[in-house]
């Protein structure tokens, strides 16, 4: 579909809640969006101020769209929700989820139940108890369940007459239903016990379990006495480990996240009676450009659309987007009512704050996770050294990438990889000196010339009768690195190209990665390479210019950050550079001056209360 046709359709669109979808050339579904009225919001993505970088990124490839009317805000939202499931949307926030989160399913449907693991939730008279983040997580608990519980693992039908037990009866791990040891009332018993367990109501079965101890010594069953003892000292030890992170007894979940560059990592602490019974993280695609509010909103929906079960109470770590919509949504969920907080002080923000810092060390641990397995990162690199055709293994790797708006703030950056691993200590960022207007070819030029400048410069002062020093820096410049990569398609590639040729480099491998489909561009093809989408090598190049990416993003915020500030404080009267500076140190940003008091804004240096009035006036 043309532009123009889009804009012809633009103008028909109904005034009423619902879904749109956004579709690329090949149909393919790139972003999932709800709104209350159709019109004004699918409407907006086509202006031409005020976009997001993601919207900016996305606008170009929207070849058609369609859009579907709901009767409420509530029916948009849940239609959203399965749409986002079904098509996972490049652009959407999204759970990263290659196949289904496992549960605990208890076959309470089943004549003697059984406890295991399954990745369907289905609502068939058994219980769920999930979704857990991974296989590893649930099976730890589940091995934690047989230990305390003897409930039957094997899968055979039983009809009480069997001649011999399992192994499991003799250790104490199965009551043996199979044999007739155990009455199904009885058998029940167990189950429901595990069922308590998992919703973090341990002190009544520790209340059953001594009573039936008690009970059984009473009427002389020692053996019986013990067996429960022993069943009873197991429980209390998991509850004495079991952290108390609440005064209140309340039932809840306590969600905060992390984020960084377009990754972003959730914590969930699982709170019952007020003590932690389980934690899971889950990791978001698509958060690139998002605020907080629409992140924890897309997560709240997604989670809770597969979970298990609703706890009366959400302490969350910034507010949702369409709160209303969501806590309709939740309440029809549970069936009863759920509030939802977002603590600024007290016990509930410290509960907040220490999920939020468990989230940041998650997704640390996730990025240098893959990095960290030796064996992947060799496979890796023998993979790109073969489809690349390199003459040797790479061991160092740079990547470059420019970061800016329409040619302003614009900056740099240069990322190392040595032996597979990031060497944080040699990443540079520089800022664009020459070259006006947006020009990411001529910005990619500058980058590589003043990179390899120094290189040159770091050689010749190793020749004999050398006049040229050193140049005083931590990174020895002088290394070439065994393969450059930049952020691009082809004319990143010839940029690069002709940077190095005019510096009389040619010994150095080039190699382009387009972001769309993920083609590798270099010299020696006319043809684009494309790797397996399951290779190593692939998902390397692409960690290292993700890296690159995030390290020139973060340096270009900062840049527009200081620039939007310094400019809008110099249009007030009043303040010169000196004001500015002093302020631009103490306060770093416009929301922070805005919350400050006049007392406190004439307390800084050269600053009085007549300017501090003049400043808050303007703001």
């Amino acid at each position: 579909m043309e532009r123009l046709q889009i804009d012809k359709q633009l103008k028909s669109l109904p005034s009423k809640p619902g879904v749109y979808l956004f579709k690329n050339e090949r149909g393919e579904v790139l972003y999932v969006g709800k709104a209350s009225k159709l019109r004004n919001r699918v409407r907006s993505y086509f202006q031409s101020q005020g976009q997001s970088l993601k919207n900016r990124l996305m606008i170009p490839q929207i070849a058609d769209y369609e859009f579907i009317v709901t009767d409420s805000d509530l029916e948009a939202l849940i239609l959203e929700c399965n749409f986002i499931k079904r098509h996972r949307p490049k652009y959407n926030v999204r759970l990263r989820d290659d196949k289904n989160y496992p549960y605990l399913r208890i076959s309470l449907d089943e004549t003697w139940p059984r406890v295991y693991i399954t990745r369907r939730y289905e609502r068939d008279g058994a219980r769920y108890f999930g979704p857990f983040a991974s296989s590893k997580s649930v099976r730890r608990t589940l091995d934690l369940l047989k230990k305390l519980f003897p409930y039957r693992s094997c899968k055979r039908p039983l009809t009480g007459t069997d001649k011999r037990p399992c192994l499991d009866y003799h250790i104490h791990r199965c009551l043996g239903p199979c044999i007739g040891a155990i009455g199904r009332e009885e058998y029940f018993s167990v189950i429901q016990q595990v069922c308590l367990f998992l919703e973090g109501k341990q002190e009544q079965i520790i209340k059953q379990l001594r009573e039936e101890m008690n009970k059984a010594a009473g009427s002389l069953q020692f053996e019986r006495a013990a067996f429960l003892r022993d069943q009873l000292r197991a429980i209390e030890m998991v509850v004495e480990h079991q952290r108390v992170l609440s005064t209140a007894m309340h039932d809840q979940d306590v969600i905060a996240l992390a984020r960084n560059d377009g990754e972003a990592c959730v914590q969930v602490f699982f709170i019952r009676g007020g003590k932690l019974i389980g934690r899971e993280h889950f990791v978001l695609e698509g958060t690139q450009d998002e605020d907080a509010r629409r992140i924890m909103g897309s997560f709240v929906m997604q989670f809770y659309d597969r979970a298990a079960d609703i706890p009366p109470r959400l302490l969350l770590q910034s507010e949702l987007d369409e709160p209303k919509v969501i806590d309709e949504w939740l309440r029809n969920k549970r069936g009863d009512k759920v509030v939802i907080r977002v603590p600024r002080k007290g016990e509930g923000k410290k509960l907040v704050d220490l999920v939020a810092e468990n989230a940041a060390e998650a997704l640390e641990q996730l990025r240098a996770q893959w990095l960290a397995d030796e064996q992947k990162t060799r496979l890796a690199v023998e993979e790109i050294a073969r489809y690349l055709k390199l003459p040797a293994l790479p061991k160092r790797i740079e990547c470059y990438d420019i970061s800016n708006i329409r040619g302003t703030s614009a900056v740099g950056s240069m990322v190392v990889f040595e032996r597979g691993q990031p060497k944080k200590s040699e990443y540079r960022r520089f800022q664009i000196k020459t070259v006006p207007g947006a020009n990411d070819y001529a910005m990619l030029q500058e980058v590589l010339q003043r990179r390899f400048k120094r290189a040159v410069k770091a050689s010749r002062s190793l020749e004999p009768d050398s006049q040229t020093t050193l140049i005083p820096d931590k990174t020895d410049w002088g290394i070439l690195p065994d393969l450059v990569i930049v952020d691009g398609g082809k004319g990143q590639l010839h940029a690069a190209l002709d940077a190095m040729k005019e510096l009389n480099i040619s010994t150095v491998p080039i190699v382009a990665i387009a972001k769309e489909h993920e083609e590798l561009f270099t010299p020696d093809c006319v043809e684009p390479i494309t790797l397996p989408p399951t290779a190593q090598g692939l998902y390397f190049i692409q960690r290292i210019r993700d890296e690159a990416h995030r390290f020139a993003l973060s340096y270009h915020q900062a840049m527009r950050k200081r620039t939007t500030f310094s400019s809008l404080l110099g249009e007030i009267p009043g303040v010169g550079p000196k004001r500015k500076a002093a302020l631009l140190k103490h306060f770093g940003t416009i929301d922070a001056i805005r919350e400050a008091s006049i007392t406190e804004i004439s307390r800084l240096p050269g600053l009085n209360r007549s300017v501090a009035e003049n400043i808050k006036c303007y703001l």
